[in-house]
């Protein structure tokens, strides 16, 4: 399969309520949506990155620059059988993990169509549908942060993460807790705190979380594994897991029980399936981390979600809990039992509305072989 075009666009989309991180506040998802024809079909991908380089090194500036200056030009012409050629091909460029996966995630729903495979099947996923949880950003006040959560609750989600900062933590998960005692809880840090702060992260010990996600440095492994000696809750890595090696050494030296798989961060969907592979080895459990995906990037997290090794439910939220009108239908709806249906159409199962990609579309890019 021939890669003939590969079109970027970077879109702006307005979200339906502020999304606040211990790195500052989202109003407006901006991002670059990845179209690759190749012969008879086209697939469309998603790169996460944000405006500025608060999650990671990455931006939506820096990853348009790698995409149309190193990357796309080395798939175009090419012929395509698999996900593993795109990353003989772009073996060359070092890190700009968030820029590869939007091509190969394009690519890769290319191949699964020229197929008429469903992506999930592609990849290997055995589950017809995916337990969700969901992400609430950092609320004004204890109390806020209960009643978003009685809301999300109410909505089916199985389970609920709580993002913290100093100032913001402790106090705040513990109101949840007393009101909710029994449902599924985590904290996600965002690498907001130090290995000074283990007695203040050690206090949430006692609020029965599932996990606190990348509570330390976003490079860390070896100062998390200090941590997780020093705390009852179990600790799960994000940012500090780069790959498939990441993991294994994270887990290898017991800095983590819990590994948050995102396809963006690792670089694609082929490492993601590996470092799925070495949790499963390790049995250590994985689940689907989000970054406010449009519907395409959505779509791709269903179906990498899909595998068996995810085994706890993921921030794969529904498409109406972000966005007004979205870029691609059909919308992944909640069931009325906290789970998303995976998609059985070829590809990733949903359709880009060219209409309103064209409504949202800032700056426009085409590339031909």
């Amino acid at each position: 399969m021939r890669v003939e075009r590969v079109e970027l666009r970077t879109i702006e989309l307005p979200l339906l309520r502020p999304f606040e991180t211990s790195f500052g506040v989202e109003r407006v998802k901006r991002c670059i949506i990845v179209r690759a024809d190749c012969e008879w079909v086209s697939g469309w991908g998603e790169c996460v990155a944000m405006d500025g380089p608060w999650y990671s090194e990455e931006t939506v500036g820096t990853a348009w620059l790698m995409l149309t200056e190193f990357m796309v030009p080395e798939v175009l012409g090419r012929d395509l059988s698999c996900g593993e050629d795109v990353h003989r091909l772009l073996r060359r460029v070092r890190g700009n993990h968030m820029a590869k996966a939007a091509l190969e995630s394009a690519c890769m729903d290319a191949i699964a169509r020229s197929r008429e495979v469903p992506l999930a099947r592609l990849l290997g996923g055995t589950r017809t549908e995916i337990e969700c949880g969901v992400s609430i950003g950092i609320q004004p006040t204890p109390e806020a942060l209960v009643e978003t959560v009685a809301r999300e609750l109410e909505a089916g989600y199985r389970r609920i993460k709580v993002k913290i900062k100093p100032g913001a933590d402790v106090e705040y998960v513990r109101a949840v807790r007393r009101r909710f005692p029994d449902v599924p809880l985590m904290a996600d840090a965002n690498s907001a705190y130090s290995l000074e702060d283990a007695e203040r992260l050690a206090a949430l010990d006692e609020l029965d979380l599932a996990m606190i996600e990348q509570p330390l440095a976003p490079d860390d492994i070896l100062d998390h594994s200090v941590l997780a000696r020093r705390i009852r809750t179990p600790v799960c890595l994000d940012e500090s897991i780069r790959s498939p090696e990441d993991a294994r050494k994270a887990l290898d030296i017991g800095a983590c029980e819990i590994v948050n798989v995102k396809s963006g961060r690792l670089g694609g969907l082929v490492p993601s399936v590996r470092t799925h592979e070495v949790c499963r080895e390790r049995g250590a459990p994985v689940w689907c981390g989000g970054m406010l995906e449009t519907n395409v990037g959505r779509a791709h997290n269903v179906a990498l979600a899909s595998l068996p090794g995810f085994t706890l439910p993921g921030d794969v939220s529904a498409s109406d809990r972000y966005f007004e009108q979205d870029i691609a239908l059909p919308n992944f709806e909640l069931t009325d039992h906290g789970t998303i249906g995976v998609r059985e159409s070829p590809g990733i199962g949903v359709e880009v509305d060219e209409q309103r990609l064209e409504e949202v579309t800032r700056l426009r890019e085409e590339l031909r072989a």
